[in-house]
C-alpha cells in the first residue's frame, strides 16, 4: 500500500510500516511541513498515498470526503499517551490493511479497533 505518514508522526512510525511491506512517504521528507490540510490531501489524491495521521481535521467527513483519496487513516491516541501507544495504534492500522482496503474510507484507530467509515451510496439508503 501507498502511505504518506504526516508531519505528526515519527519515523520510527514510517519504520514500521516500511517493515510491513508498504511504500512509505512523509510530510518532512517531501518537504511538505506546514502544508495546509486541503493541499496536503490534495497532494495524497494525486500520488495514489492513504493518509495516516493525528489530526482529527481529517476525520471531518463532509471536508474530506473519504471516496475522494486513496484512504485516510485518523489515530487517536489517549489524552495521556503511553510511549507504546502509538506503537500499539501502528501496529493495529498495520494488521487492519493486511486484512481490508482502506481505499475510499476513513480508519478511525483508538482503543485498539479500527472504526470504518465510507460513504452511503445512493441506492443502499434507498433499501
Amino acid at each position: 500500500m501507498r502511505l504518506k505518514l504526516d508531519e505528526n508522526l515519527s519515523s520510527r512510525m514510517a519504520t514500521l510500516l516500511r517493515s510491513a511491506g508498504h511504500d512509505v512517504a512523509t510530510v518532512p521528507g517531501q518537504g511538505l511541513s506546514s502544508t495546509p490540510d486541503t493541499q496536503l490531501i490534495e497532494i495524497c489524491r494525486s500520488e495514489g498515498r492513504c493518509l495516516i495521521t493525528l489530526d482529527r481535521g481529517f476525520g471531518n467527513r463532509l471536508r474530506f470526503k473519504p471516496s475522494d483519496y486513496s484512504g485516510i487513516a485518523v489515530i487517536r491516541l489517549p489524552k495521556q499517551p503511553s510511549p507504546g501507544d502509538l506503537r500499539e495504534a501502528v501496529e493495529i492500522l498495520i494488521a487492519g490493511l493486511e486484512q481490508a482496503e482502506i481505499e475510499g474510507k476513513l480508519w478511525i484507530i483508538q482503543r485498539g479497533a479500527i472504526q470504518e467509515y465510507q460513504p452511503i451510496e445512493p441506492e443502499e439508503a434507498d433499501e
